[in-house]
């Protein structure tokens, strides 16, 4: 099952998140079945670090980044956040524990309240945590929706269907930062954008981070839009992570097949670029009969039996870079074990 294991996290006593060994299924009606959505995976991250997660549609991203925040609460594993183990937190700490730990949603219209005006949903969890007078609450809520470019005279009379795509997703960032988060969890936050408002919600996060020093969890399926904020990257497959490494050292080198596959569909705005050759084919695997081994094998290339009965672990192949794979592009094969799915 690319891949296990845990070459790839840090000892430093900077790490603000750690997560080992989630695991996240859902049951399947009443066949007994289950969808594998996230299946024992480790990786941590550093105060001030923005982690990139990418991975095609149902390999289990979002699933991680809502784990994270016990929504759901996983169904083995440790996360530790600022020191504290959440999943075995009482309902009312875990509350209290979200405040530091915000999340953005993909789509921001459904996201905020139809019924109320923007200033209101953004003041909101100033007012569940009794966080200051009303008149510090408007004067917090006013000075974020102004670095977000919202104006806050319009937010106090307009609601969410009133305002475009991009605005809303400067809205529920406002809302995010509105408790003063150590870290942001951005679920896909520009997936639903044009690229042009991408680009300025983008910086518009780079900005907010080194303004309040954030830690930022960025999920997406754009490895593009990944490349340019992250400073590490995590690749993930069908709930398993593939490949662990630094954002440049991802992207001029990567050492994971479905890496490189990722890769070579991103398309080049230039008509004399020859189109990359795909080597990999078909689709992904079922999340509830996910293949034996490396849960890559049905599509790589390289596949042979030992990647259909041998589950890969987490190794280093360079400063930093870490590779879930029996036979990576670079590093040489992975030694011999028993373990075998």
């Amino acid at each position: 099952m690319a891949g296990s294991g845990k070459a790839h996290l840090r000892d430093s006593g900077d790490v603000l998140l750690r997560v080992e060994d989630l695991v996240v299924e859902f049951p399947v009606g009443r066949t007994g079945l289950k969808v594998h959505a996230v299946s024992g995976i480790s990786f941590d991250v550093m105060r001030g670090e923005t982690l990139g997660v990418v991975g095609e549609s149902g390999c289990g991203k979002s699933t991680t980044g809502k784990a994270m925040m016990m929504l759901p609460r996983p169904n083995s594993g440790s996360v530790v956040f600022e020191g504290t183990e959440l999943t075995n937190l009482p309902a009312d700490e875990m509350r209290a524990a979200r405040t530091r730990m915000q999340m953005i949603f993909q789509d921001p219209i459904s996201s905020l309240n139809p019924r109320r005006k923007v200033r209101d949903i953004v003041r909101e969890p100033l007012i569940i945590w009794k966080r200051g007078s009303s008149a510090e609450q408007l004067s917090r809520v006013d000075k974020l929706l102004e670095e977000v470019g919202i104006d806050p005279q319009r937010a106090a009379e307009s609601q969410a269907h009133q305002f475009s795509g991009g605005q809303c997703q400067r809205i529920s960032i406002a809302r995010s930062l509105v408790l003063d988060p150590t870290m942001i969890i951005c679920d896909e936050p520009v997936s639903a954008l044009d690229v042009s408002v991408q680009a300025q919600v983008l910086n518009l996060l780079e900005d907010l981070k080194a303004k309040y020093g954030l830690t930022l969890v960025f999920i997406a399926h754009d490895l593009a839009v990944v490349k340019n904020i992250s400073d590490r990257v995590q690749v993930m497959y069908l709930g398993k992570i593939c490949e662990v490494a630094p954002s440049n050292s991802m992207y001029t080198t990567p050492a994971h097949h479905y890496t490189k596959l990722l890769l070579d569909s991103i398309p080049v705005p230039n008509p004399d670029v020859a189109v990359a050759k795909v080597t990999v084919q078909g689709e992904p695997p079922s999340p509830v009969l996910p293949p034996p081994g490396c849960r890559f094998n049905p599509r790589c290339p390289a596949a042979d039996d030992r990647c259909r009965t041998e589950e890969p672990q987490v190794r280093q192949v360079a400063d930093g870079h870490f590779v879930a794979c029996h036979h990576p592009l670079f590093g040489g094969d992975a030694p011999v074990s028993v373990t075998t799915v």
